[in-house]
């Protein structure tokens, strides 16, 4: 299969990149500078130039491809609706070419779902609809073009999707931490997030794209949920800082956007993913990963 896939040169994207080429399939990776051209090609794919932004390149992507990988966004946690505006105008990019083709299109999506009181499940659908929503309300977007001839698979991403090079949100959590002296947790620091290393991520990507049918929802969730204090204490542990509780509202204001999400409950299931796909998640688990080395600086 020829496969097109934004972010490609991305923390998760190497990851997926390097997946499909060694299943055997042909890449072609979008590249927004020469830098992330060369680090495509290193991999052994092609690369086109191009961004989320650049539509008439996002369409040749597609138009050339046997399918579709959309793992790239702009994440600019400075202004949101910037990121969920070109989000938004990507997938429907995307949407436009594929349709009625069969050819199959996986999402990237989040899988932050608060306010469930339980973990959430692939059955689960996210609220966000419209151009105004978080991440443009592209999931449901484009799960509304599985009835519409493409093969549309939302690959809900954990919020922490870790291993070595990880820049996310416990990557920002460690810096802020090495800047104020201490490693803050909301509250008690009972709420749980999901996690999943980026070699498991991949996996996943490509059994969903080689065979999860039009419309469906996959978690890339190894783990069902980890407590943020013992997040808190393993890189308190590694950064040689206390651990510091601090009310969510001051963590909000102290970690803009990244605080909020630290304060949130989100466990999620994978158990419908792994049994649709036969994924089994065998990569370290977050906190091994924080106890390795890889968030200290």
């Amino acid at each position: 299969m020829r496969v097109f896939v934004t972010g490609a040169s991305g923390f998760i994207g190497t990851a997926v990149v390097r997946e499909l080429l060694s299943a055997g399939h042909e890449v072609v990776g979008l590249a927004r500078t020469d830098a992330s051209a060369s680090a495509v090609e290193a991999d052994g794919a092609r690369a086109l130039r191009g961004d989320l932004d650049d539509l008439p390149s996002l369409r040749r992507g597609a138009e050339a491809a046997d399918g579709v990988v959309h793992l790239a966004n702009k994440h600019d946690w400075t202004n949101p609706a910037e990121s969920n505006r070109a989000e938004r105008t990507a997938v429907q990019a995307f949407l436009e070419v594929l349709e009625g083709s069969g050819r199959p299109f996986v999402l990237a999506a989040g899988l932050a779902l608060p306010g469930l009181g339980r973990a959430s499940t692939e059955h689960d659908r996210s609220d966000a609809h419209g151009p105004d929503a978080p991440r443009g309300g592209a999931e449901n977007l484009a799960l509304a073009h599985a009835e519409r001839g493409v093969r549309v698979v939302s690959a809900r991403f954990a919020p922490t999707v870790h291993g070595e090079g990880d820049h996310g949100f416990v990557a920002l959590l460690a810096e802020h931490s090495r800047r104020t002296g201490a490693v803050p947790v909301p509250g008690e620091g009972a709420n749980r997030w999901p996690a999943v290393h980026r070699s498991d991520a991949a996996v996943l990507v490509r059994l969903a794209l080689e065979g999860a049918p039009a419309g469906s929802v996959v978690h890339a969730a190894a783990e069902e949920g980890v407590p943020v204090r013992e997040i808190a204490a393993a890189l308190a542990q590694r950064l040689h800082l206390p651990v510091s509780s601090v009310a969510p509202e001051q963590l909000a204001r102290d970690l803009p956007f990244v605080g909020a999400f630290l304060s949130a409950d989100v466990p999620a299931s994978s158990a419908l993913t792994r049994e649709l796909l036969g994924w089994r998640p065998v990569g370290p688990t977050l906190l091994e990963d924080v106890a390795a080395g890889h968030y200290d600086r």
